[in-house]
């Protein structure tokens, strides 16, 4: 069909009635492509689940495709009204497009994540080879990018040909309504979801890139269709809620010898690696002497989650996901399969929420009286103690949670001067809980248990003086050695006494629990992120984080990537680096680590 339009207005009205159809054309191809997204999430399994997939697939490509037109290509309209040259243009940016879209797909596959710089530099350096094949597929998506050059320019001009004919069919409204009302709806459909906590469909917030459901808690409010009281209530009813792991991946294989030494887990809470000296702690400094000390060890998390690492042997990422499963860790349910005794105490009755809810769910918890002429801390060892007795040649194991130290800041050194105060306090603090210590070690000799059990001393998380000069207290504020270093202690009956300088990891203690004294021959990697504590391989990082972040700690260099694939860079001494690039191959090793128990087939 020939062109006889002359003038500037009938140029841009036909280039403009062109845009629309060859968009139409796209957004049907961009939705073809889309469906490597779905095929490579969980199929949702209610019918209102499977709806929404439906319309926001639909709406979802029809918005993003039309808006690309709508702010760059229709613009170039009026800039470029020559036909061969805007047609040109238009099928170069639709190909480079779709080209980035097929590689977006390649990364959600591989990784779990949509691009963004950190990705996008994973996906394309020399690293990438080892990565499940995704150099080779990403070569091969690059071999169809002329490919789909040449069919964006037959399309290109089959649609400048037909346009008159497309036009008089009269079908371009209704398939607009079509899109229009499936992205409404989606969003609409969202809205009450995330009001109502509904997880087959907020379990697909981040399948499409560029995909940000609306929310409306507070217009709905407002209105008088939410109510505040029942929503903060689904909230902590639903709290974490997430897609499903499978933990273990494989059925755990016992083709090991085994050693029925009962087990004792002592959790200090807040206790730093470096107050493990003479001068504060001398019993347990010499306990750990007289013992298996590992002098480079860290926690799983800077804050309370990392007993849920010291257990589960799994990243404090699939916390939420455990806690909806109600799921043990594998070593408790081990334990509990070859007829162990369980016994739980703590200095405050497990006030943290992490420990009825997720750790210890479903399990008898001991209930410690309080006694005014002793602390918590000291009831709970003394309940052990008589629990211990009525054990009899049953095999057992105990996890005693000592909270001295949480409260550190409550002694009452008054020197004017707020950090030495401060430093002055956990001081006391640290000596108090060695005290405490010293009679569980005398309550374990006294008990006959020196020859039957294996003892682990330890904490969830270190404490931080502002060591760092950013302004950091405490814990939970950053993944410096300060709040993640921590000490590990093991009295093991048949093991010779040795000082350990190796990286370890609070993720190595229940896969070290398994093999060397349940006999389970499996891979550690079946049911766990770590590694026999005794393994003295160099470890390439260390892993550890929160509901929100990753760290990888190397021995140069800390990495600190969030959700979204952003990422910070720290030296050893936690000052950032702003001018250098984290290693990718870490970074991948890492990612791929917090999806590898998902059900999601990756």
């Amino acid at each position: 069909m020939v062109d006889n339009g002359n003038t500037y207005a009938e140029r841009v009205s036909r280039l403009v009635g062109w845009g629309h159809w060859f968009t139409f054309f796209n957004i049907i191809a961009a939705m073809l492509i889309g469906t490597r997204y779905i095929t490579q999430s969980p199929w949702p399994d209610t019918l209102l689940g499977q709806l929404y997939l439906a319309v926001s697939w639909v709406g979802h490509f029809g918005f993003l495709v039309f808006a690309v037109y709508l702010l760059v290509l229709f613009p170039l309209t009026f800039v470029v009204p020559s036909r061969k040259l805007f047609r040109l243009l238009t099928v170069c940016l639709t190909t480079l497009g779709l080209t980035l879209l097929l590689i977006d797909t390649q990364a959600y596959q591989a990784i779990n994540l949509h691009l963004n710089p950190v990705v996008w530099e994973v996906l394309f350096t020399d690293s990438s080879e080892n990565i499940s094949g995704v150099s080779a597929d990403l070569q091969h998506l690059f071999v169809v990018l002329p490919l789909i050059f040449f069919i964006e320019l037959a399309l290109s001009e089959w649609v400048w040909r037909k346009q008159r004919k497309l036009s008089h069919k009269s079908i371009g409204r209704p398939i607009t309504a079509v899109f229009f009302l499936c992205f409404i709806s989606s969003h609409l459909i969202y809205v009450w979801a995330d009001a109502y906590f509904y997880n087959p469909i907020t379990s697909q917030q981040s399948n499409f890139p560029l995909s940000y459901p609306m929310t409306a808690k507070s217009f709905m409010e407002k209105h008088g269709l939410l109510d505040r009281e029942e929503y903060l209530k689904r909230q902590q009813e639903n709290l974490g809620e997430a897609e499903l792991v499978r933990y273990p991946l494989e059925k755990l294989e016992f083709n090991r010898r085994s050693n029925s030494l009962n087990i004792l887990v002592v959790s200090v809470n807040n206790l730093r690696s470096d107050a493990l000296n003479s001068a504060s702690m001398p019993n347990t400094f010499q306990y750990s002497m007289d013992n298996l000390s590992f002098n480079n060890h860290f926690s799983s998390s800077n804050d309370s989650n990392g007993v849920f690492g010291l257990l589960y042997g799994l990243p404090t990422s699939y916390a939420s996901s455990i806690k909806s499963q109600q799921s043990l860790p594998v070593l408790l349910d081990t334990l509990t399969a070859k007829d162990y005794q369980i016994g739980l105490f703590s200095g405050d009755n497990f006030s943290d929420p992490l420990y009825k809810d997720i750790v210890f769910n479903g399990l008898a918890i001991a209930t410690v009286a309080e006694d005014k002429n002793h602390s918590g801390d000291e009831n709970a060892i003394q309940a052990w103690g008589h629990w211990v007795e009525q054990q009899g040649k049953q095999p057992w194991f105990s996890f005693i949670e000592l909270t001295t130290l949480d409260d550190f800041s409550d002694y009452n050194t008054n020197s004017g001067n707020t950090v030495a105060d401060l430093k002055a306090n956990y001081q006391q603090s640290v000596q108090s809980a060695d005290k405490e210590l010293a009679e569980l070690y005398q309550l374990i000799s006294k008990l006959n248990l020196d020859d039957s059990t294996v003892v682990v001393i330890t904490s969830n998380h270190g404490t931080e003086f502002n060591e760092t000069r950013t302004n950091s207290w405490g814990s939970s504020t950053n993944y410096s050695r300060y709040q993640l270093q921590v000490p590990m202690i093991i009295h093991w009956p048949g093991k010779v006494a040795g000082q350990y300088n190796h990286r370890t990891s609070h993720l190595d203690l229940s896969v070290t629990l398994l093999q060397d004294l349940m006999g389970v021959s499996s891979n550690p990697a079946d049911y766990s992120s770590g590694r026999n504590l005794f393994d003295e391989r160099s470890r390439k990082w260390i892993l550890a984080g929160d509901y929100h972040d990753l760290a990888l700690i190397t021995n140069k260099n800390t990495t600190v990537i969030d959700k979204y694939g952003n990422y910070k860079l720290y030296d050893s001494n936690y000052a950032r680096l702003r001018d250098e690039n984290p290693a990718l191959p870490v970074i991948m090793q890492g990612l791929t680590e917090l999806q590898r128990f998902y059900t999601k087939s990756r």
